[in-house]
């Protein structure tokens, strides 16, 4: 006997199909603009949404805040010849006799005295003049202590003295930089631009660089392009200065319908939405929804309140600003929209997009529920 299903066979196994699919949902990046908006405070969610415009874009250009304290900024330099303690010196005295030197060995007129180290306390130790003070004196005022303190000892004593490379008048740099290094406090290099050249430069892109000093537990930081725009953030270095080249450790995040989907590093001191979209390759062309551009941010309760006009938020607060691409405006909202760190940018995918997809999970489905109803049919009439 031939046993036979009835004709609607086939449209209940494609119903079957839909509801599987309608069941286990499409595959997409993110959450739609629609869903995106449900969360919004208005709605009972937990989300400040937004608008960018020029007001809002005001509000949150929010730029990190870098400089030098007064007490940087207002150090005169030091002499290129002072003396700190741990200097090295070369001092050589010339005593105006024939016989019986006092420093010397019978018949030497010139004694030299090699590395002599001025100690922890600023001193030093000439023989037959005893400590002498020698931090915080130049060379020049050093060596008529000396003479002063042997004058009385030996006829008209001929003194020099000469600070050699030591390291009581010296700065540590450290970081990105191309020859880390102690580097002394000389004539050429006795303020922050000139020593970073010294040690070579950075070795990392200028404009992401930042220069941090550390002095007497204070520490200032600055942009490397800055200090080369601000001759008052040359500062005079100090003798333990602690120099150190740091990279700008700022990113954000781009998800959705955007060239790629990444942890990306800034770039530049600034960085725009639309320079933001366009570091990630731009908007996907076959995807992207330009009117959903949106930019998530956990935002300090004084700035969203500026941005809501309230005066009541306390604590960071969830903030989602939405950029529309296809305004008159909206590029340069964009253009002038500033992205910060910890930021997270998202693309919508455009609603055909979804709509393609539906179709082609229907298609798809409708495709493996007659080919179930013709196994079935095939089945059936082999009994």
């Amino acid at each position: 006997m031939i046993r036979t299903y009835p004709k609607g066979a086939r449209a209940l196994a494609l119903l079957a199909a839909v509801a599987l699919v309608a069941s286990c949902g499409l595959p997409r990046p993110g959450p739609t603009k629609r869903e995106i908006y449900a969360g919004s405070v208005l709605k009972e969610g937990d989300a400040f949404i937004v608008t960018v415009n020029p007001r809002v874009t005001r509000a949150t250009a929010v730029l990190p805040s870098f400089g030098f304290s007064d007490a940087f900024e207002n150090a005169g330099l030091v002499g290129s010849d002072t003396l700190s303690p741990g200097d090295t010196l070369g001092i050589t005295i010339f005593e105006n006799v024939k016989d019986d030197p006092l420093l010397g060995n019978s018949g030497q007129r010139v004694s030299q005295l090699q590395e002599v180290q001025v100690d922890g306390q600023g001193y030093i130790f000439i023989p037959y003049a005893g400590r002498i003070k020698a931090a915080g004196q130049t060379p020049e005022g050093l060596r008529l202590a000396i003479t002063r303190k042997l004058d009385a000892q030996t006829p008209d004593p001929q003194v020099s003295v000469s600070r050699l490379a030591g390291d009581g008048s010296s700065v540590s740099i450290a970081g990105s930089v191309a020859a880390p290094g102690v580097y002394p406090i000389e004539r050429p290099t006795r303020t922050l631009a000139t020593m970073l050249a010294k040690a070579g430069g950075v070795s990392v892109d200028p404009a992401t660089a930042l220069v941090r000093v550390t002095r007497a537990g204070r520490t200032g930081k600055v942009w490397l392009k800055d200090l080369w725009e601000s001759p008052a953030l040359d500062i005079a270095l100090r003798p333990g200065d602690q120099i150190v080249i740091e990279e700008d450790q700022r990113k954000f995040t781009a998800l959705g319908a955007t060239g790629s989907q990444q942890l990306v590093p800034f770039e530049s001191e600034t960085l725009s939405a639309i320079e933001a979209i366009a570091t990630v390759g731009g908007l996907q062309t076959s995807a992207a929804d330009p009117t959903g551009v949106f930019v998530f941010r956990n935002e300090p309760a004084e700035i969203a309140n500026v941005v809501l006009s309230r005066n009541d938020l306390v604590g960071d607060q969830r903030m989602v600003y939405v950029l529309d691409l296809t305004q008159p405006t909206g590029m340069f909202e964009a253009r002038d929209f500033l992205v910060r760190d910890g930021d997270t940018l998202y693309v919508t995918e455009a609603p055909y997009v979804q709509w393609n997809k539906t179709l082609s999970a229907l298609t798809g489905a409708a495709g493996a529920s007659a080919n179930l109803a013709n196994t079935a049919d095939a089945f059936s009439g082999s009994n």
